[in-house]
């Protein structure tokens, strides 16, 4: 009898793992939209036929569960008897399952039809093209399988190249300077994630983006997805959004259940396997084209923390890995704001999100991903425009930030938050593409001495000046400069500067760059003059052709289509260089380069400067930078 009891509870767990939770007999269907068939969209009767064996099956172990509940000793008998331990431990399991199955793992509510139409009118519009929606229907959130571009997010065709370059700037934060957060994801994470204990040390080696391992990239995506939707949720909430024609035997994993499941091994690893091509069977034939679609098959969770969030995201992480993934990811995201919060953060609520006529994420979008808020502009703050009228920009610092080719065109300005953001990864926007550059330093963005010292002195003749802005100060405001900032000039350098009763700044630095350091000036011996010299990477995860990964056949080279990775030597020259003193000053062609705030060791003759649309960006942030790569030239688009 205890045998037959246990295997009751058994085949309940075993039912419950896959579909929905078991529930009461109905005496009607369930509730759908008028005139829609009962069962899931597209069911057919040997499937439904078999759905229906297995609720009923379950329904019938599952009172048999609680009538063996029922007549199972209490707790306190439990623990001193060995007998029947078993049959106890396997309903507290059979109990969390069950509380599981309704706070974490269950399909989640629909949309009502209202909230559907908003949502679906607020990203597409009206009169959206079905190439529009196959392009947003037809992109999963997938690593490269190229070892050297593993690090990155692939994609397909145009369209949601924002969610994804979004995506991609937080994955880069996490594998390059958050490590240790990664361990943090999901506690006790074994299935299809990995058991490794992951170190403090940097997931990367150098610039050796193939030594990423499996685990460590999909740890980094849940918990940069994670953190994107608490951001789009104000930290309190993470909406999540998934299918309903996915059952949740495919977005299960074994370690939403706690570790006494893992001793009762009631789990069996083969209800995981191929569970992608589960998914892309369901996903035969289903089309997102109106808000009766949406509100068809979508589904929601809310969570408030982010525990339980991570927990979500790693069981449907195939459901966003499949060709709703972007979608998926952009919906949670406007749900997590609220869809009311979002048009209330826009200038003119009226355009779709996804714009017309090449269906590219918006830059309320990436701005919502990168900052929680869907603003449609990239300057700092609010920009009144008199008669209570403003336009909304970043209101906060951010974690990685923004740079655009319409900077360099005089379109718009970029503000301090999102170019110079706390870790150095930007996603680069052209006219019709997002990509993201990255440092594997973080120092490039700080100023290095002779920056600091410049800055330093500059504050204090500043103080003085009284002239409006006009750059120069009385002899007295002079002295005072020397003072505070312990400039020791030679006797006569000072007469010459205060002969004509005011002193310039053009003349005065001058004299500060010729003087010894041990003085108070800047002369450096190494010829550099505050030059800055550093690596970037640029990650474009639209596939291009590659000769460097070429295919030898009989016809010759083959390019291989792929992402581009591109590495990028950068020379910067300090703020005060003339144009005329670049051209004679070394830039430094040593392939170590600097990766630590801009110390460069080794010299030789300048290299010539090379051009891309990416260098436009990057002088947006680093004025006059010079840029080498070798191969192929960055590409924005």
């Amino acid at each position: 009898m205890a045998d037959h009891e246990e295997e009751d509870l058994r085949t309940a767990l075993r039912m419950s793992m896959q579909n929905s939770p078991p529930e009461p007999k109905r005496s009607k269907p369930r509730d759908g939209p008028a005139g829609a068939p009962t069962g899931l969209p597209d069911e057919s009767s040997e499937v439904k036929t078999r759905r229906l064996q297995r609720e009923l099956m379950a329904t019938a172990a599952e009172k048999r569960m609680l009538d063996a509940k029922k007549a199972s000793p209490s707790p306190s008998s439990v623990s001193g008897s060995a007998g029947s331990s078993g049959s106890a431990l396997a309903a507290k399991v059979v109990r969390k399952d069950k509380e599981l199955s309704l706070e974490e793992v269950n399909l989640g509510k629909g949309l009502s039809e209202e909230d559907a139409k908003q949502l679906f009118s607020m990203v597409f519009g009206a009169e959206v093209t079905k190439g529009i929606l196959a392009q947003w229907s037809n992109q999963g959130i997938r690593f490269s399988p190229d070892p050297e571009t593993s690090m990155g997010l692939v994609q397909h065709e145009g369209g949601p190249c924002g969610v994804l370059a979004a995506i991609q700037a937080f994955v880069l934060k996490y594998l390059l300077f958050c490590p240790a957060e990664l361990g943090k994801v999901v506690p006790n994470m074994h299935h299809n994630m990995g058991s490794g204990t992951l170190s403090n040390s940097p997931c990367v080696a150098s610039n050796n983006f193939a030594s990423l391992t499996e685990d460590a990239k999909a740890r980094a995506l849940i918990r940069s997805m994670g953190e994107i939707l608490f951001l789009c949720g104000s930290n309190k909430r993470a909406v999540i959004a998934t299918l309903s024609v996915i059952g949740d035997d495919t977005e299960r994993s074994k370690d939403n259940l706690d570790d006494e499941v893992s001793e009762l091994k009631l789990v069996d690893n083969a209800l995981f396997s191929d569970r992608n091509n589960v998914i892309t069977k369901s996903l035969e034939g289903l089309s997102i084209e109106s808000a009766a679609d949406l509100h068809k098959v979508l589904r929601v969770n809310t969570y408030t923390t982010r525990e339980s969030a991570f927990k979500r995201l790693q069981a449907v992480i195939p459901v966003f890995q499949s060709r709703m993934g972007a979608l998926l990811f952009l919906i949670s995201a406007l749900l997590s704001r609220g869809l009311d919060l979002v048009q209330a953060d826009r200038d003119d609520p009226s355009l779709p999100l996804v714009t017309a006529p090449f269906g590219h994420a918006s830059q309320e979008i990436v701005n919502l991903l990168l900052c929680g808020q869907a603003v449609p502009n990239v300057f700092d703050g609010k920009m009144d425009l008199g008669g209570g009228m403003s336009l909304k920009g970043v209101s906060r610092p951010v974690e990685v930030g923004f740079l655009t080719l319409l900077e360099s065109l005089n379109f718009c300005k970029v503000g301090q938050y999102l170019k110079c953001p706390k870790w150095p990864i930007w996603v680069v926007g052209s006219e019709s593409h997002y990509t993201v550059l990255f440092s594997l330093d973080t120092t490039v963005q700080d100023e290095n001495e002779l920056e600091g010292r410049e800055s330093q002195i500059r504050k204090a003749f500043d103080a003085q000046d009284q002239s409006g802005g006009g750059g120069f100060i009385s002899v007295e405001g002079f002295h005072q400069v020397l003072k505070e900032t312990n400039v020791e000039l030679p006797t006569e350098k000072v007469d010459l500067l205060c002969s004509t009763g005011f002193i310039v700044w053009s003349e005065f630095w001058q004299v500060i760059l010729d003087l010894d350091k041990s003085l108070g000036g800047l002369k450096d011996s190494t010829g550099l003059m505050g030059k800055k010299v550093f690596d970037l990477y640029h990650f474009n995860g639209i596939a291009k052709s590659d000769l460097n990964g070429s295919q030898v056949s009989s016809g010759g080279e083959t390019p291989v289509q792929r992402p581009r990775l591109t590495k990028l030597r950068v020379s910067v020259p300090p703020r005060w260089t003339p144009e005329e003193y670049m051209t004679d000053v070394a830039v430094s062609s040593g392939s170590g380069g600097n990766e630590s705030g801009g110390k460069v060791t080794e010299s030789a003759k300048p290299e010539p400067s090379q051009h891309a649309p990416l260098v436009d960006c990057i002088r947006t942030r680093w004025p006059r930078a010079v840029c080498n790569w070798i191969g192929y030239p960055p590409s924005i688009v």
